[in-house]
């Protein structure tokens, strides 16, 4: 278990910034289960759902963002869990782009490659390896959501979730796997010890102005489009996506 503790370049826990966090929250007087589920709710609901500039920040650079998509969150996931002595892993595969289309504008939906890489936290608990990847979305963006498909109970397949079930969404952590875009999951990778072997191998395919502009056009926008629907400032919708 020592590989699924060992801190790193990204999850980089030993900075003072994650250790003072850590002490504030009393994290480590909790049991593995309260761990494991209080750092779950602060990634997930105190990290806003949002999109990064880059895939591998550290932890530390990602609680500085204040935002985190899937594999920014991850990673400081990760480097929170194993500052508290939980054991976790990366499982790494590619998704396709279209189950975020109603985020993109139209050129970027465009621009952006089919499949996206993809990552989410696994954690050791109960002798058995449980996804984490319900973390990605804050609950205030999923009711967002829900306001707008208010009749939605089935197959969902838009606006970053990627479910069977929109109507029993598994994103609470509750010693079982949590998931919300797994459904777009069209190739595995496999699982890593950390996000810096996984990056060292994968990255995003965008290359030259592709990456540019979503670096610096793109992702605000779709930031900015998730903050909308958290704050209930876009209208209601009764199609569903599929």
């Amino acid at each position: 278990m020592k590989n699924y503790l060992k801190d790193t370049a990204l999850l980089n826990y030993r900075e003072q910034s994650i250790v003072n966090l850590i002490d504030s929250q009393n994290w480590n007087n909790l049991n593995e289960f309260d761990k494991i589920g209080a750092i779950y709710d602060y990634v997930q609901n105190v990290i806003l759902l949002g999109y990064n500039k880059y895939d591998n920040l550290t932890a530390t650079q990602v609680i500085a963002d204040g935002l985190g998509q899937c594999n920014t969150k991850a990673t400081l996931l990760m480097a929170l869990l194993r500052a508290v002595s939980i054991p976790c892993r990366l499982h790494g595969t590619k998704v396709t782009k279209v189950f975020q289309r109603s985020l993109m504008s139209k050129f970027m939906a465009k621009l952006a490659p089919p499949l996206i890489v993809h990552t989410w936290a696994e954690v050791y608990y109960n002798g058995e390896w449980l996804s984490l990847e319900g973390v990605i979305t804050d609950k205030a963006y999923i009711s967002g959501v829900q306001k707008l498909f208010p009749k939605c109970k089935g197959k969902f397949f838009d606006y970053a979730i990627a479910v069977k079930d929109f109507g029993n969404l598994q994103i609470d952590w509750k010693g079982e796997n949590t998931t919300v875009q797994q459904q777009a999951v069209v190739e595995d990778l496999g699982v890593f010890d950390t996000p810096d072997e996984f990056y060292s191998e994968y990255k995003q395919t965008y290359r030259g102005l592709k990456k540019f502009t979503y670096e610096n056009i793109g992702r605000k926008i779709m930031t900015k489009k998730v903050a909308k629907i958290r704050q209930g400032k876009i209208k209601n919708s009764t199609k569903i996506r599929e």
